[in-house]
């Protein structure tokens, strides 16, 4: 049995348009199998094995999710990730590659992820799920479009480990970031710059204003980037999204799943949820495993 039910039959049925809940469901599930790169203690100690500070994440989040532009500076990572502010940004880059360059963190990354996987996953690392996922989940990041979009050209561009659980974490990554890009583009479409589309996701209940604060904004930044939302009638005076602001983020996040429906597309409806039941298995050991945090700046479950 498919795990989107006759909601995605029923989008199916009209005029073979890509199904959005497929879409979005797809990046709620391989979501959790990527992000595990940010909070496994095995990459933690890849990382303090090449240098880098790990008492709290963000000293190595930053090389890490950078690692396959190159040994770019503070600006381009900003511009890239474009929710943290610049200053947090400069904070964790500005030394990063004096203390390891973006080759050694590249294969950092990739000994902590095996080994993350291996733990989490055990003997069914190496079974045949896993490899029949990884063989779809590639094929959807082979695919991918990543003219204007960073993140996934950088990642798209890495060899391809020869670990089936590797290239299914690598496949993750690429389709991630390629949708991260594609949302930042809704994201300028709808005027929003990187301090307000928080204020603004904050507004409709994605996540609390405290999370949103791990971005690394003064609360004066928060304050004057939510005067500016109030003043085009997004948000109201308590920090609510009004109607309009609800309905820009609606805007935003669906045109974010149109934008990131192209590898789903050409990987094809029977494929796609063969895919996405393979994947639930490997979805529940990661959440239950309680690395994530159980509230996230992604909104997923709630928006």
């Amino acid at each position: 049995m498919s795990l989107y039910g006759d909601e995605a039959a029923a989008a199916d049925a009209v005029g073979g348009a890509v199904d959005l809940t497929r879409v979005r469901r797809l990046w709620h599930l391989l979501e959790p199998l990527h992000a595990v790169l940010y909070y496994a203690p095995e990459v933690f100690e890849e990382a303090a094995a090449l240098g880098y500070d790990t008492k709290e994440r963000w000293p190595s989040y930053f090389p890490l999710r950078a690692a396959p532009l190159g040994a770019v500076g503070a600006e381009r990572v900003a511009s890239a990730f474009y929710s943290f502010s610049p200053r947090m940004v400069a904070e964790h880059m500005d030394s990063a590659w004096s203390v390891a360059d973006p080759h050694a963190v590249k294969a950092a990354r990739l000994r902590g992820v095996d080994r993350a996987y291996r733990a989490l996953f055990g003997d069914r690392v190496d079974g045949p799920e896993l490899a029949e996922a990884a063989r779809l989940a590639r094929r959807a990041a082979e695919s991918v479009d990543t003219a204007g979009r960073p993140l996934a050209a950088a990642n798209a561009e890495l060899e391809w480990p020869d670990a089936p659980h590797l290239q299914l974490w690598q496949a993750a990554t690429i389709l991630r970031e390629h949708r991260g890009d594609g949302h930042i583009a809704a994201l300028l479409v709808s005027g929003l710059d990187p301090v307000e589309s928080l204020v603004s996701f904050a507004a409709i209940g994605a996540a609390s204003v405290e999370r949103f604060g791990s971005r690394g904004w003064s609360a004066g930044e928060w304050r004057a980037a939510r005067e500016r939302l109030t003043a085009r009638g997004l948000v109201d005076d308590s920090g609510e999204a009004t109607d309009a602001g609800r309905d820009l983020r609606h805007r935003v996040e669906h045109q974010t799943d149109q934008l990131a429906a192209q590898p789903w597309q050409l990987l094809g409806a029977t494929d796609t949820d063969r895919l996405a039941d393979l994947l639930g298995d490997f979805w529940v050991a990661v959440l239950s495993s309680g690395l994530l945090p159980s509230e996230t700046t992604l909104g997923i479950g709630r928006v």
